[in-house]
């Protein structure tokens, strides 16, 4: 063979390598994995200025970023196709009125930023809570101080019209500094958009009603609630990902009960309480958020005061075996969330300004990464898939 077609084999062989290695450098292989954008809900004040982003990737981090200036944007949702970002304004005077605000964003998949697009009145006062239907087509808010909950039609171009429906529950718990009347702290919805589930602290109730998607209405079901230990004040819940059992956090109790949920008559059964909290803690703690790993084999939730994540096992029958408590590597663990891949979650340390990441083991343990993002009064961790 001469020199002259050795050297033109050669050149072809560096060419097509590229093409038929399956393993490209990580450089190249990054695009074929997915990369996001975490947007962080604050109370704002003295250091937070509104909702703040950041990339996430693997594990890894950037620093966060100011992505929309905007009061107190204490819990945020995003619709299916992961276009439009919606926040609670979490305040009791809005144009005037003894009520908060919920606002519209659009979302740049590009950049992260946020464009906001238009603003209503919540109907209560401190929403703490904001979520859609199934089928994007309607925003559903929790009003914590007035104990009302409310409907929002949620339009083409991403803005929220007037209210379909508002509902206020009456009532209180035996608590009469923290249960002296209603206080609704979420709403959330069945697998199949049939039925929406209202937790309220004041009244130790989960409220069930029937959600009309066409016209969304809501109608109290049959029976019309479940109840939680009295005084233990529910704050969220949880639904495995088959829609079979529901999980209710108290937080006041530091308690999370069992549910049973029947999808056909929206019926709630309970089969077990265990507490978060670990043999002979003393002193206060108030239990936050509550969270089902994507494949349904493990519960999350957070304790602000013992500073702590809570991990338990998911039985088939429901029912919760404990595994282990993880230290949030901060103060006041708030809201925190699981990526969509199930393999890290983010806890947002209100107390200490901080985003710490953690990764989920096969056995469903927490383990610190040494990844921080500092953020101020960090409440809310939302997910949206970057392009």
């Amino acid at each position: 063979m001469t020199l002259s077609i050795i050297s033109f084999v050669l050149r072809l062989v560096l060419i097509l390598i590229p093409l038929i290695n399956p393993f490209p450098p990580r450089a190249q292989r990054k695009s074929a994995k997915s990369s996001y954008f975490v947007y962080v809900g604050t109370y704002t004040g003295e250091k937070s200025k509104g909702i703040y982003v950041f990339d996430f990737y693997e594990g890894n981090a950037s620093s966060a970023r100011v992505a929309a200036e905007i009061a107190n944007p204490s819990f945020l949702a995003v619709d299916p196709a992961e276009d439009f970002l919606y926040a609670v304004n979490e305040i009791s005077n809005y144009d005037g009125q003894k009520t908060g605000a919920i606002s519209a964003f659009s979302i740049d998949r590009k950049n992260g930023r946020l464009a906001f697009l238009n603003q209503v009145s919540s109907r209560g006062a401190d929403p703490c809570y904001v979520t859609l239907d199934v089928t994007g087509k309607y925003a559903l808010a929790a009003n914590y101080t007035s104990g009302t909950v409310a409907v929002f039609p949620r339009r083409r171009d991403g803005t929220l019209g007037e209210p379909t429906a508002v509902l206020q529950h009456t009532g209180h718990g035996p608590n009469r500094e923290r249960q002296e009347g209603p206080h609704a702290h979420q709403v959330v919805l069945s697998r199949d958009d049939r039925f929406t589930i209202a937790v309220d602290l004041g009244l130790d109730k989960l409220l069930v009603y029937r959600f009309d998607s066409a016209s969304g209405t809501l109608k109290p079901n049959d029976p019309p609630f479940s109840t939680v230990k009295p005084g233990s004040g529910p704050r969220h819940l949880a639904f495995r990902p088959d829609g079979r059992f529901a999980y209710v956090l108290a937080e006041m109790g530091s308690t999370i009960t069992a549910f049973a949920f029947d999808s056909a008559t929206g019926v709630l059964r309970k089969l077990q309480r265990v507490s978060t909290l670990p043999a002979g803690f003393k002193g206060q703690n108030g239990a936050a958020e509550i969270v089902v790993h994507p494949s349904g084999k493990f519960l999350y939730a957070s304790n602000r005061g013992d500073n702590s994540i809570v991990v338990f096992a998911v039985g088939s029958d429901g029912k919760l075996t404990f595994l282990g408590r993880t230290p949030t590597q901060g103060k006041t663990p708030r809201g925190f969330s699981i990526d969509p891949t199930g393999a890290y979650l983010l806890v947002a340390n209100q107390a200490s300004d901080t985003i710490v990441v953690f990764n989920i083991d096969r056995d469903g343990h927490l383990k610190p990464m040494g990844t921080i993002v500092n953020v101020p009064s960090p409440v809310a961790v939302q997910f949206v898939r970057a392009e």
